[in-house]
Parts: structure tokens; C-alpha cells; sequence
């Protein structure tokens, strides 16, 4: 592997070295392969104020209505239609938040027809906000009115490892987004409570235990990460809402094959295109590597610690008419991980008499084979239409399975602790979701909705244990407990009203409530109120403000009295035996910041929050296995500031962003079982830091363009999360810097391809994200410095 690797490189650096000559050849080929302007129709798009539109669905249509092209409007606003025929044609131009435009052109024989289209936008916020801040990665939603932080396919494909990059480290490079362990990511203080939207529509959780990616970042085409003071239509999960557009009839695709350090290799493919009224695009990667998990080492190679993860995703939508489009998408993900090991650790560390019933006199805890397997499955049927030019509706039924398999060293674990458990979670959800659009008149916008869920949770755990007598000694051979607990039926269900109103042109109120129910291992409802308000002060400074209730259900995996019963005399018995049921979380949140375009090369953005909490949720470790579920403290509060900034001017853009975040809780109220009495007693009258708490978060970025070749560069600090008694303390700060170089280049004969190179960790700090206490049961360290090269096959 590392001879395929050295020679991967050593033939990326020579494409680069030969990218200016290739593309000069590509460039003095172009006039002998090019199409002829006969057969060709280009354009412009633009808003009223004369802007660029982005990213607009551009259809071509014959005199019959038959669709004969399909394209995007670039950056800049430009299209083009090839291989047209002489004839009339209409070209319609469609992009969410704007009214549809059509231009009527006609084809002569010998020349380049030409096409300018303008998009009025059908909310005057929304240009206004747009237009002030445009192209830059930190904003205000034309849609909320609360933060939103912007990630392109530029911004994606400019990340050091490209496509490559997983979710949680793309999302880590805005602002308060704050890195943890097992691919686990925190927004502004909260545990979990990330709602996740593929084309508006709202992907059921499942069980939240998984070391996989979420999504794979291949097929986004734009990532909208939203914070605040949200709005009525957005509930359950509402620390931040990530926003994904896919891509989507894109002609043509690509072939990846990428690798590097830890023995990563990682194949990858995409296609796309369109035929007659019919857009799809499909991707799917494959990877292979030695760093799965976090290292429980310092060491740049862990033990034990391989992966396989397979991903896909499929989309397909069907233009009905001229207003309704019938979408069907479906994603797919299989993980296999080992799970690290420490070496050097002595097994029965409190001498209780693990290894005399065993028949072993030791055991290699490196060689212990602890490995847990992940699946998820989702597929989605989506129906977006208009009745009139008024009202606009998307319909949406979602279906998702997720399922995560710990599979234990039987020998190895009662060895070391005394209990292996075999557990196995999954969630099949179905849900139903509405929402509608009706713009009353020029001042008023009013939404409407539904999301309804019923989901079947299984949660069967067989655990082979020791029995101990009264003074925690081994008193017989190890037996099995069966602890098998389904939930069907669980259901949740909400419906809100909103209304966006512009009392006058700088001035917009979004106002509304929502009400939810929940039925499941616990009950619950709540009426919520919300309300924001954007003040455009001037063209360059934008005030925002905001009030919202939120509601939020617990996980439906849960640890149970019975459960813990179970273990009564064994090594899991855990010191403090109550654990009351989890109750839905409810909060009041503040939120008041400001964003000021500095000039048109620079924004910059200031947000404040406060939230307000009872039955604030957590997360724990039942036992050695790397199953999770929830815990509540009776009151809690977080609050933070965040300044964001990016510039870009020519060749060259960068951003930053900082975050300062205080999260904390007091009184556990459910899942006591989590924390030792002396903790537990101790935190019933003080306040503590939760344990994923990180006061001060920064992340910043550099992009250059070298005469057709890319630099870029990304970074990202902490000062640590929480560690030891109750919390009081906390980890080392830590601090990542990744850098890649990419360039597109002409290969001969065999077409256009891009070489990419990575180096992940450039100073090789050695960053610890936690320690082995606080329910962890060893250490997680940062990836060390990792060398990485691909080479991408466009077509």
C-alpha cells in the first residue's frame, strides 16, 4: 500500500508540473473540437438589481413542450444550451425564493443564439438580504431570519481533502461547531439536537449511536448550516438545522480513486445528466482504512482499528407540467469498525477473579476483537407544485432504517471488565411531512405545515456477565442476561403557522407558533411561540433579533430501571441503581446579533444567544460498549458569542470565525445511573460544565489561485472539552492545520482530469480530544500528520 500510495503522489506532482502545458494544448485544441456557434444557445441570468443568479435550474423546451436540455446557471450567472437545432425555443429559469422567468429565443443557421433572463425574487427580504451580502460564506436566511452559514460546492471541493473531507470535519469549519469524539460534533453547547433537511425535507434521527459519516459530502450542492432564534415551521431538533441541496442533473460525472496515510484507500464515482423530462445524478464511494475510530494512542497508528464503509446516494425527479416536479431520492451507508485497543493493560484490574473461571492465566489486550457494524437506509418521495402563482407546497413521505451492531470479545471483555455485551439497536421511522407557501400580498407571507412520525424502536442486549458476592468477588462461571426491549408505535406530530410581514421596507417580522406531541417511552406537548425580526439599518448593516420556545424530544433508546435490575451483583452494576425516565427538553431561547458588509470584498457578523433549560439532555456510556443513551438534568442554561468574517477579492479568499460558549446543569433528574453518588450528590446543588463544553472554538481558512492551481488551507482550535470530578476540569487545548493543492489538467488523449494532494495535521500536534474518565473508557486522540494524493477522471 504505501509503494501504490508513493507512486499516487509522485504522479499528481508530475500533472501539476504539467498542468500549464496541458492546458495550453487543451486551449490550442479547443477551436478544432469545440461546437460550431450554430448549434448553441447562451445566456445571462441576473435578479432586478442587476446580480449574477447562481445556481438557477435552466430547462430548454421545443414548441411541443418536449424538454430538450437541462443545465445550471454558474456563479456568474451563465448558461449554455449545445447541440440545438434551428428552431424556436424557450428557455425557463427556476431557483427557490425567486419567480420562474422564461425567454423565448430563435435558432438561426450560422449564429450563437443569445438569451438574458431576470428573477424577481418573491419576497423583497430576500433580494435585499442577498444583495447585501453577497457571495459571502456568513449571512443572514432570506428564509428564518436567523444565522446561516454557507457551504458551496466551491467551499467543499476547496476543503484540503476536497469531496473526501467527512461531514462533522466540514461542519467544523464554521462557527461554533465544536469537534468530539467518534466523529461527534456539538452546535452552540448542545448534545446532539441537529436536525438534518435534504431539499427541504426533514430526515428522520434513528438512534444516534454510529461512528460512520451522516452524509457523504459528495453529493451536496449546497450546505446551509442554520442557528438561532428559528422560526415556527423548524422543531424537535434546533441547535442547528444543516440545509443540504443536492446536486441534480448535472451532465457528465467523475471517477475518483484516493488514498494515503493509514492505508486509506478510497474509490469514489459520480454521474449525472438528463433526458427529456427526466433528472438524475447517483455517487457512491467505497473506503478502506486503519484509523476508523479515534486513536486511544498518541501514536500515529492505532491498534486494531480498521474500517470498511460503503455509501451511496441516488436522485431522480420527474418534471410533470411546467409548476410540478416529482422527486424520489434514496441514500444507503454500511460501516464495519474495529474497535482500538490499548496495549499494555492488565486484565481483572481490581483483582476481583475474572481470569480463574476463564481458564486463562492472561490476556494481550491488544488482541482483543471488539468490533461494531452500522447501517442506515433512507429513501424519500417528494411532490412540489403550485396552485396559481401564490402558493407554493411540497408534500414529502420518508422512510429510514438505522441500525448499529456492537459485537463483543466475549473472552477479551470479561477479562478486562468483567461483562461483554452484545447489543444490537435499530429504528425503522416513517414520516409524513407538508408544507405550504402562500403569499398573501406584498406584505405578508404566510406558511403552513405538518410532520408526523411513527417509528419501531428494537434494542436487544445479551450480556454475558460474572456473578459477584458481597465483597465484589467472582463466586461462579459467567452466565448470560437477556434484556430485550422493543417499542413500537412511538409517535410524534406537529403543526405549525407562520407568518413573514414586512410592516415597512427595512423592517421584516416573522411571526408564528407551533405545537408538538410526543408518544413514546415518555409523553409530552408543547404550544411554541416564535417570533424574529430583521432591520435592514442601512445597505451595509443588517440587525437581527429573536425569541423562540423550543421542544424537544428525548432519544427513544433508553436505559431502564429493569434494566439495571439486571445487572444487580454483576461487574455492570453501576454504583447509583436509579435511572427515572427522560422528559422532553424545553427551552426559551434569545438570540441578537448583527451583520455588517465592510466592503464589497468583506462581511463580517456578530451573534449573541442565551438559552434557558429544564430537563436539559445529555449523553452516556452503559457499560463497555459503545451504546449511548440519554441522561437529563433538572435546570441548565448556554450561552455564547459568535464573530464570523470572510473577504475574497480576485484569486484570493479566506474566513474566519470564533466562537465563546458556556454551557452548564445542575440536579440530575433522569438516567442517574450515569454518575457515582459522591458526583451525583455533589451536582444536586452546584452547577457544572457538561462534559462537552468547550469555552473558546475557532476555525479559519485560506484559498488561492496560482495560475490554475489551487492552495488552500483550514484550521481549527479548541480549548478543550470537560474532564474529571463533576466535570471541574477540562482537556488541553488543541489545534489541527490541514493544507491541499488541486489543479485541473488536459491528459492527451484521454480528456480533462484533476490531481489533488493533502496533508492533514501539517504540524503534527498531538491533540487529545478526551481522557478515560467521564463514562469513557479509554482515551481519543486526534489523527496524527497524514499524507494523502488523488486523481479524478472528469467526463
Amino acid at each position: 500500500m504505501k509503494i501504490i500510495t508513493t507512486l499516487i503522489m509522485l504522479f499528481i506532482l508530475l500533472s501539476f508540473s504539467a498542468g500549464a502545458f496541458a492546458q495550453a494544448q487543451e486551449e490550442r485544441e479547443g477551436a478544432n473540437t469545440s461546437p460550431g456557434a450554430a448549434d448553441q444557445i447562451r445566456g445571462v441570468i441576473r435578479d432586478f438589481l442587476g446580480k449574477p443568479v447562481s445556481g438557477a435550474s435552466m430547462v430548454l423546451r421545443a414548441s411541443d413542450e418536449t424538454i430538450l436540455g437541462q443545465t445550471k446557471s454558474d456563479a456568474d450567472g451563465h448558461f449554455v444550451f449545445t447541440s440545438v437545432k434551428p428552431g424556436i425555443y424557450a428557455v425557463l429559469a427556476e431557483k427557490p425564493g425567486f419567480q420562474a422567468s422564461t425567454s423565448i429565443v430563435t435558432v438561426e443557421a450560422g449564429s450563437i443564439a443569445a438569451a438574458t433572463l431576470t428573477m424577481a425574487a418573491r419576497e423583497a427580504r430576500e433580494l435585499s438580504v442577498e444583495a447585501a451580502l453577497v457571495r459571502a460564506r456568513n449571512g443572514l436566511s432570506p428564509t428564518t431570519g436567523g444565522s446561516v452559514y454557507h457551504f458551496d460546492q466551491d467551499d467543499i471541493q476547496n476543503l484540503p481533502e476536497g469531496a473526501n473531507t467527512t461531514f462533522n470535519q466540514m461542519l467544523l469549519q464554521a462557527p461554533g461547531v465544536v469537534n468530539d469524539s467518534y466523529k461527534a460534533f456539538h452546535i452552540r453547547g448542545d448534545e446532539g439536537n441537529v436536525q438534518y433537511r435534504i431539499n427541504g425535507v426533514m430526515i428522520p434521527e434513528g438512534i444516534t449511536t454510529g461512528f460512520g459519516p451522516i452524509f457523504d459530502t459528495r453529493f451536496f450542492n449546497r450546505v446551509d448550516l442554520e442557528t438561532g432564534g428559528l422560526p415556527a415551521q423548524f422543531g424537535y431538533r434546533t441547535a442547528g438545522v444543516v440545509d443540504i441541496e443536492t446536486k441534480e442533473g448535472e451532465q457528465g460525472g467523475s471517477v475518483e480513486v484516493y488514498g494515503g496515510s493509514h492505508n486509506t484507500v478510497k474509490p469514489s464515482f459520480e454521474l449525472g445528466g438528463s433526458k427529456g423530462n427526466i433528472t438524475y445524478y447517483l455517487n457512491g464511494s467505497f473506503l478502506s482504512d486503519d484509523l476508523g475510530i479515534e486513536n486511544p494512542t498518541s501514536k500515529s497508528n492505532a491498534i486494531h482499528d480498521h474500517t470498511n464503509q460503503e455509501t451511496g446516494f441516488g436522485y431522480i425527479s420527474f418534471l410533470l407540467n411546467s409548476t410540478t416536479k416529482f422527486s424520489l431520492m434514496f441514500g444507503s451507508y454500511d460501516g464495519s469498525f474495529q474497535i482500538p485497543n490499548l496495549g499494555g493493560q492488565t486484565p481483572d484490574p481490581f483483582g476481583q477473579g475474572f481470569l480463574s473461571p476463564l481458564g486463562i492465566a492472561g490476556y494481550d489486550s491488544a488482541s482483543v476483537n471488539n468490533r461494531q457494524y452500522e447501517t442506515n437506509r433512507f429513501g424519500i418521495a417528494a411532490l412540489q407544485s403550485s396552485l396559481g402563482q401564490d402558493f407554493d407546497y411540497q408534500v414529502a413521505f420518508v422512510s429510514r432504517l438505522n441500525t448499529a451492531h456492537f459485537a463483543p470479545d466475549v473472552t477479551g471483555d470479561l477479562a478486562f471488565y468483567g461483562v461483554a455485551s452484545d447489543i444490537h439497536r435499530s429504528a425503522i421511522s416513517n414520516d409524513l411531512q407538508a408544507d405550504g407557501s402562500y403569499r398573501l400580498n406584498d406584505a405578508h407571507t404566510v406558511r403552513l405545515g405538518f410532520f408526523g412520525q411513527d417509528e419501531n424502536i428494537s434494542s436487544d442486549n445479551t450480556s454475558t456477565v460474572f456473578p459477584l458476592d458481597s465483597n465484589g468477588n467472582v463466586n461462579g462461571s459467567p452466565y448470560q442476561i437477556v434484556d430485550n426491549n422493543p417499542k413500537n408505535g412511538n409517535v410524534l406530530w406537529g403543526v405549525y403557522l407562520q407568518d413573514e410581514w414586512k410592516p415597512v421596507d427595512k423592517l421584516t417580522v416573522n411571526y408564528g407558533l407551533r405545537y408538538d406531541e410526543l408518544h413514546s417511552f415518555t409523553k409530552g406537548d408543547q404550544l411554541s411561540p416564535r417570533i424574529g425580526l430583521v432591520y435592514k439599518a442601512t445597505p451595509e448593516t443588517t440587525l437581527h433579533a429573536a425569541y423562540a420556545r423550543y421542544f424537544t424530544p428525548p432519544q427513544t433508546e433508553s436505559v431502564s430501571t429493569k434494566t439495571i435490575a439486571l445487572f444487580a451483583n454483576t461487574p455492570n452494576e453501576p454504583e447509583v441503581t436509579q435511572s427515572s425516565p427522560v422528559t422532553p427538553e424545553r427551552s426559551h431561547y434569545f438570540d441578537l446579533g448583527v451583520m455588517q458588509k465592510v466592503s464589497p470584498e468583506m462581511n463580517i457578523g456578530l451573534d449573541s444567544y442565551y438559552k434557558i433549560v429544564r430537563n436539559m439532555t445529555d449523553e452516556a456510556q452503559f457499560g463497555p460498549a459503545l451504546i449511548f443513551s440519554d441522561l437529563s438534568y433538572d435546570k441548565g442554561y448556554i450561552y455564547g458569542v459568535e464573530l464570523t468574517g470572510n473577504y475574497k477579492a480576485g484569486n484570493f479568499s479566506t474566513y474566519a470565525n470564533f466562537a465563546y460558549n458556556i454551557c452548564r446543569a445542575t440536579n440530575i433528574v433522569a438516567g442517574e445511573w450515569s454518575w457515582p453518588q459522591d458526583q451525583l450528590a455533589y451536582m444536586s446543588n452546584h452547577w457544572i460544565y457538561l462534559d462537552h463544553d468547550q469555552m473558546y472554538t475557532a476555525s479559519a481558512g485560506v484559498i488561492y489561485n496560482l495560475s490554475g492551481t489551487v492552495l488552500t488551507a483550514d484550521a481549527t482550535f479548541g480549548s478543550g472539552l470537560r474532564m474529571g470530578f463533576a466535570n471541574l476540569y477540562k482537556m488541553p487545548n488543541n489545534v489541527q492545520v490541514n493544507f491541499g493543492a488541486k489543479r485541473k489538467f488536459q491528459l492527451l488523449d484521454f480528456g480533462p482530469f484533476e490531481g489533488r494532494i493533502a496533508v492533514v495535521n501539517v504540524t503534527d500536534n498531538i491533540n487529545e480530544i478526551r481522557d478515560s474518565g467521564g463514562g469513557v473508557f479509554a482515551p481519543q486522540y486526534g489523527p496524527r500528520i497524514g499524507f494523502y494524493a488523488g486523481l479524478t477522471k472528469l467526463f
